[in-house]
């Protein structure tokens, strides 16, 4: 942890305390001079991002910063973020943040060069065949241990009108060099901390249950289960301690990288909460992660059982794992019902409604139907 170390999968990230002091020199390097700086508004406030900036402006190079964003981002984003690119006339990307600043710069990459209307690009419609073109050089720096975007292929953004989410996808999307800094995060509020770690074991967990074959997504998961469980207590009551900052960061690269394999009915559960009601992901995730793993338990014991052992549990089952799950949440803080975070009986149904329309439970271990769905947010409410 005291050193910046070097590895792939699937991108090129330079991982440790300090790794971002790089940035300025790598984009140099490729011969890059006007970056954009997409993040969203709180962190574009942050004193680290105002000095990766003054870091930037002192190696000589002209950034521009694009803050322009929902909380969970939209359309109009992506297309005011293309237009701050071209008025800057900029010559790469660095998108800085959590998931939301980093979908939105992906998006913006994915928009430069491709002039369709954006949903067109829609992976879930086949709209990845039309992403042909190039797109500009993209740096990822992640501000949060949680969504795992830096390594991602794919943004998830919202129709401004109906909220529906769609996924834009496309290897092309993958940053080329990751600069992973867990000191970055050491400032990050305890219920931050707590929301985007629950939403890495998410990751991670649902991960290892999802119907495809990928063996070597599963040992990954399983590893992101067991750093979760050493570190983010630790993380979030002790927010400068750098190993349990430096595993959460790994665990939150490690689901993201594992939920190509897919994810399930607890995300299916989540998505229609920040559609709806604008809930924080990662929090959506945590309330609703135990009752999505209990619909998931029988016929799949042997599963829970390796992640009871990962999270700490040694020699547990499913039914200590999923109580397990509602105690941390009760140690971090965090809520175990819906009605704890204003969901009510009324939004029920349509809820119901979205989360079987999600793509996300399709890769579930077992089906789930619109009247589960139903049942579940029942159950959490």
């Amino acid at each position: 942890m005291s050193q910046v170390v070097q590895f792939n999968f699937p991108t090129v990230i330079r991982f440790g305390v300090g790794a971002i002091k790089e940035l300025s020199s790598h984009l140099k390097d490729q011969g890059k001079q006007r970056p954009l700086l997409v993040t969203d508004p709180i962190v574009a406030t942050l004193p680290f991002f105002l000095e990766i900036v003054d870091d930037l402006k002192k190696a000589g190079l002209q950034p521009s910063v694009y803050s322009e964003m929902h909380k969970n981002p939209v359309k109009s984003d992506v297309l005011n973020g293309k237009s701050a690119f071209n008025e800057a006339n900029s010559d790469c990307i660095v998108g800085v943040g959590g998931g939301v600043g980093l979908d939105v710069a992906r998006a913006i990459a994915l928009a430069i060069n491709h002039h369709r209307d954006l949903f067109d690009y829609d992976d879930l419609i086949g709209g990845d065949k039309y992403v042909t073109n190039a797109v500009p050089y993209f740096v990822t720096v992640p501000t949060t241990s949680g969504t795992g975007s830096e390594v991602g292929r794919s943004a998830i953004i919202a129709d401004d009108e109906t909220h529906q989410k769609k996924i834009l996808f496309s290897p092309k999307l993958l940053a080329s060099m990751v600069f992973a800094d867990p000191a970055l995060t050491f400032g990050l509020p305890p219920f931050v901390t707590a929301a985007t770690g629950m939403d890495a074991l998410t990751h991670n967990m649902e991960a290892y249950v999802a119907k495809n074959y990928h063996p070597m997504c599963d040992g990954i998961a399983l590893e992101g289960i067991k750093l979760v469980g050493k570190s983010l207590e630790k993380a979030t009551n002790e927010g400068d301690n750098v190993e349990a900052r430096s595993n959460m960061m790994l665990a939150s690269l490690m689901g993201a990288v594992a939920f190509q394999k897919g994810l399930g009915v607890v995300h299916s559960l989540a998505h229609p909460m920040s559609q709806l009601l604008d809930t924080h992901h990662g929090l959506a995730n945590a309330v609703n992660l135990p009752y999505g793993m209990k619909f998931n338990l029988e016929g799949f014991e042997s599963r829970f059982e390796d992640m009871a052992n990962a999270l700490g549990l040694k020699g547990g089952n499913g039914i200590q794992l999923i109580d397990e799950l509602f105690k941390l949440n009760e140690r971090l803080g965090l809520p175990t019902t819906l009605s704890a975070i204003d969901v009510k009986e009324a939004h029920l149904e349509p809820l119901a409604d979205l989360a079987f329309a999600d793509f996300c439970h399709p890769n579930n271990p077992k089906p789930v139907t619109r009247e589960d769905f139903l049942s579940l947010y029942k159950k959490a409410l």
